[in-house]
């Protein structure tokens, strides 16, 4: 379980990332791209996973992550629910999407887990 300020340690964390709004919903940018968004229900967020990987992160966690609706969803954008995910977990998922977005040479930046 983490909680929204644990999401938001862990995005702000990373290189470059600034917390911005989109729709009226805190969201976390870098250089400008969105990587990782808060709901405004407050328990759940969204974030960007590599597509080929989604189906079996949603599989083996399916009370945590569930696919965005329609186009977003099939482009990786995965609906987070804070709740059911655990902390190591959400922050590797967090990790992956800002290096999903972010410039390559920013993204090699970041030390690999582990």
């Amino acid at each position: 379980m983490i909680t929204l300020d644990d999401y938001r340690r862990i995005a702000l964390s990373l290189p470059e990332t600034e917390e911005r709004s989109h729709f009226e919903q805190p969201d976390f940018r870098v250089k400008g791209k969105i990587f990782a968004t808060m709901h405004k229900d407050g328990l759940t967020g969204a974030l960007k996973i590599e597509p080929l990987a989604q189906a079996a992160l949603v599989a083996a966690h399916p009370d945590a992550l569930t696919p965005a609706s329609g186009a977003w969803g099939r482009s990786g954008w995965t609906t987070v629910t804070f709740a059911a995910i655990d902390a190591d977990l959400a922050e590797r998922l967090v990790r992956d999407s800002w290096r999903l977005v972010a410039p390559k040479k920013l993204a090699a930046t970041l030390p690999p887990e582990g």
